[in-house]
């Protein structure tokens, strides 16, 4: 289970670096075109939707590793690796609660754009660009419960790792 999650993340991280890569081409083919005076108003739509889900996808991967969201201050002062377990758990369970959100509402927000079109390119379809957002929720809810799985099973086996 724990290697499905692993190549999970690894994809999501994969696909957020391949959307960063089309933001960074996009703005920099803008900037030339904007120098050299030649139209090219689709850049536009596709630097903002591209930057969109290399932002979302990041984040879903970064709450696997518990980098995204870090509440330390709390945990800094527990001495106690049961408390901080604990603390971990209830913290995990928080952000269940608002990736689960992130998930339904992601869907209904695509189903509701799906057959939008993009302002500059009117063959593109928006449903697909918002995508990204029901994709963050759900494997971050997934990353979510694979971390509250283990955290319990380590309080009950007694250990604090």
């Amino acid at each position: 289970m724990k290697k499905a999650i692993e190549m999970m993340q690894k994809i999501q991280i994969a696909i957020g670096g391949i959307f960063l890569c089309i933001f960074l081409l996009t703005v920099v083919f803008q900037m030339l075109s904007r120098y050299l005076g030649i139209a090219a108003t689709w850049t536009e739509d596709v630097s903002m939707y591209s930057f969109i889900w290399a932002v979302f996808m990041g984040a879903g991967a970064m709450v696997y590793e518990k980098k995204h969201f870090a509440f330390t201050s709390i945990s800094d002062m527990l001495k106690d690796g049961t408390a901080k377990k604990v603390l971990s758990i209830v913290i995990s369970l928080i952000m269940l609660y608002f990736a689960v959100l992130m998930a339904y509402y992601g869907f209904l927000v695509t189903k509701q754009f799906w057959n939008y079109t993009w302002v500059n390119i009117p063959k593109f379809k928006r449903g697909p660009t918002w995508l990204c957002l029901p994709l963050c929720g759900i494997t971050s809810a997934i990353y979510l419960v694979f971390q509250i799985i283990d955290d319990i099973g380590n309080l009950t086996k007694g250990g604090n790792k």
